[in-house]
This record gives C-alpha cells, structure tokens and sequence, in this order.
C-alpha cells in the first residue's frame, strides 16, 4: 500500500469523521493561493480555508510572529490571570479599529465559543431567559450555539437544547414583535453566510437596533464570517451605521491558528467578574501564539490595499461568473453564492473543480450554491483562471 492511500485509511480510521463522503485530499504544503497534494498538485484555495485565510496560508510576517512567540513562551496559566503581551497587544488593536463602546475583548478558542461567552454575558447583565435568533443563520454547533442555529435539520437530532429561543425571519418587520422585556438579547450574522449570502436591509436593521434599545434587550452581531475586511469593510456592521453591545469574531481573528472573540464594552463585560467570580473562564482562549500569528495577520490587512480593492474584485467576479446554468450569483464583497438548480449539480461542477485543480464547497444551508470566499489577496488574474475553471466544468 503507497504512503497516500495508507495515510486515508489511517485518516478514515482514527479521526473522527464529519460526514459520509470527504474530500479526502491530503495536502502537504500550502502557500499564499494555494494548496499542495503529496503528488504535488496544485489547488487553487477559493475558500481560503473556509474563511480563515484573509491574508492568505502562511504569510511571511504572520509565519515569523509565530516563531518569534514560541521563541518567548507557550502556555502559561488559564486566561486571564496573568499579563500577556500577544493578548493584551492584540486586544488593543483590534480596540482601536472598533467604535469607542466595544473596547473589552475575551478571546476565546473558537467563534463558537464567542457565541457561547456572548450568550452568557447576556443574560448575566439583563438577567433575562430569552434570546431570538433567525431563521437560516449559523452561529455554532455546540449546544448553546445550536439551539441559536436557525435551521431545524441541524438541530433536531440533538434535542432538547435550550429553553427560551425563539426564531424569526431575518429582514421581516414582524421580527420585531418577539423582541420584549424578557429578551436578554438578539443575536444575528451582518450576512446570513450559510444561507447563500443574504444581506440585511439596512432600514430594518437600524429599526432593529432601536427596538433593542427600547426594550433593554443587548444587540449581538455576529461578523465570524463577515469581518477582517470581507465584505469590502474592515467590519461588516460598517456598512449599516449601526454598532452592536456585543461583536462576535472568529474565522480570520487567528491568522490561520484556532481563535475567536467576544467583544463588549469595558462595564458590560465586568459583569462576568463577580457574582459568581470567574463567570466565564477558558484554558487556552487567548492563546498566545495564537494571538501574535493574529495580530500580524491584522496588522497586514491594515497596512496592504486588499480590503479596499474588495469590491472591485468582487464586480470582476460578477462579470465573469455568467452562463445559462447559473441561476443566480449573490455577493458581498469576496463572500460569494453561485446559485445552481440542485446540489447535485452543485457538487458534479465541485468535484470537476477540485480534478482540476480549484477548492471549492457548498454552503450549510444553501448546498445548491456553490462557494466563492478566497483570500483577499487574490490577484486578478487568478480570478480570471478560477472562473474559467468553474464555467469549463459547467
């Protein structure tokens, strides 16, 4: 048996498995765009490690960061009780760059975990027992994060989860009736990603903010998927003047290493110090190499004119993206749904992908759609040889 099909085996064997049929490829280098096979193969990453990679796999400067860190110290002590120069270094930053009331982060191992620390700063300051959510958004998928997750097949087979959510429409005027006094918060994605990209109405969500504000209910923006410059905005909340009590991070937040945020204003998020003390508390949240491989990541985007160039990139896209079996292409920035009619079709014109040399996926809860959310440091011309991959396998 070769080393490839030995390594699968062992693969399928001893980790364990997220679905029937993986992908299955066993990459051993990734550079900048790409991704490399044992055989030396070459993938085009379209997805950009589903989202993770804005500054592209292993960037020079977020590469030395991590070195440079492991130079110094790994572990240390559970977060949060000792002073930490990665963590407070990056905290600061991403403080800088966010409105004067979110300026509290706890970082966390996962955008899940975000959701869950979110969840529980909630109803810690309101001490109220309900949360809305909406209908086809993905905030998770451990048990307090599922039972916000808007989509029933997810979370019927791991019934009962937590009592008090309630589920509406996203964009829907009625929405706001379930939002009252015994709301500790509504949480909800400034792009329902896995749905297929949908984007808010930005009246309804400016209405939305103020209803929150009526009611004392907090206001959670989940920008996991969003941020770090994906929509064509540092955040995607920038787009809708509208600033949230609680910022959810993940995804990008690391530079390629596990890490996700919560993010609060300073007195909000003291209500997880007392009463009871260590309110919420993590091992390795904040990890510092994860921190330092983060804030180099950040500090590229910052300085480099990819976030900017976004849109552009984004109508290159569009314009290239056209052919009868395409029923429709739904975008912000480079987070970017290609509609077909089943995923059947969906997943023939994926694996034909891959063969010839492009990664590419599906969404969550829009498999008949097929997923275009690269590193934002994608050249043109590489959106050119992308796009001409995915109309050849049409």
């Amino acid at each position: 048996m070769n080393p490839q099909s030995d390594t699968n085996r062992l693969f399928l064997r001893h980790v364990a498995q997220t679905s029937p049929n993986p992908l299955g490829l066993e990459i051993v280098k990734a550079e900048g765009l790409y991704l490399y096979d044992r055989a030396g193969k070459a993938y085009i990453d379209l997805i950009g490690g589903i989202i993770v990679c804005n500054t592209g796999h292993r960037h020079p400067r977020v590469v030395q960061a991590i070195k440079d860190q492991a130079d110094r110290y790994l572990h240390l002590l559970v977060y949060g009780e000792l002073v930490q120069s990665p963590q407070v270094e990056y905290a600061s930053l991403l403080a800088a760059h966010l409105p004067a009331s979110l300026d509290s982060v706890y970082f966390t191992n996962s955008g899940t975990e975000a959701t869950e620390g979110a969840m529980k700063l909630a109803k810690r300051v309101t001490g109220r027992p309900e949360i809305v959510a909406f209908n086809q958004s993905y905030h998770g998928s451990t048990q307090g994060a599922l039972s916000v997750m808007g989509d029933e097949y997810w979370r019927n087979a791991f019934r009962p989860l937590l009592p008090g959510i309630r589920h509406v429409e996203y964009n829907s005027p009625a929405a706001l009736h379930a939002i009252t006094t015994q709301t500790a918060c509504v949480i909800i994605e400034t792009v329902q990603a896995e749905r297929g990209v949908y984007l808010p109405d930005k009246n309804w969500l400016l209405q939305l903010r103020q209803h929150c504000n009526a009611v004392g209910a907090l206001l959670v923006f989940d920008e996991i998927q969003a941020g770090f410059g994906r929509t064509g905005t540092l955040w995607g909340f920038q787009r809708y003047d509208t600033v949230p009590d609680i910022l959810l991070l993940g995804k990008a937040l690391g530079g390629g290493l596990p890490m996700g945020a919560f993010i609060a204003g300073h007195q909000t998020m003291q209500a997880l110090t007392g009463d009871p003390v260590l309110g919420h508390i993590t091992t390795f949240g904040g990890h510092p190499l994860c921190c330092a491989a983060g804030l180099a990541s950040m500090q590229v985007l910052l300085e480099s004119n990819w976030i900017a160039d976004v849109a552009r990139k984004e109508i290159l896209f569009r314009s290239l993206l056209v052919h009868p079996a395409i029923r429709s292409v739904r975008s912000c920035g480079l987070l970017i749904a290609v509609e077909f009619d089943s995923f059947e079709q969906n997943k023939r014109i994926i694996d034909a992908c891959i063969t010839a040399g492009l990664l590419t996926d599906w969404y969550l809860f829009a498999p008949q759609c097929l997923r275009i959310a690269p590193p934002l440091s994608i050249t043109d011309a590489l959106i050119h040889q992308a796009c001409s991959i995915i109309l050849s396998a049409l």
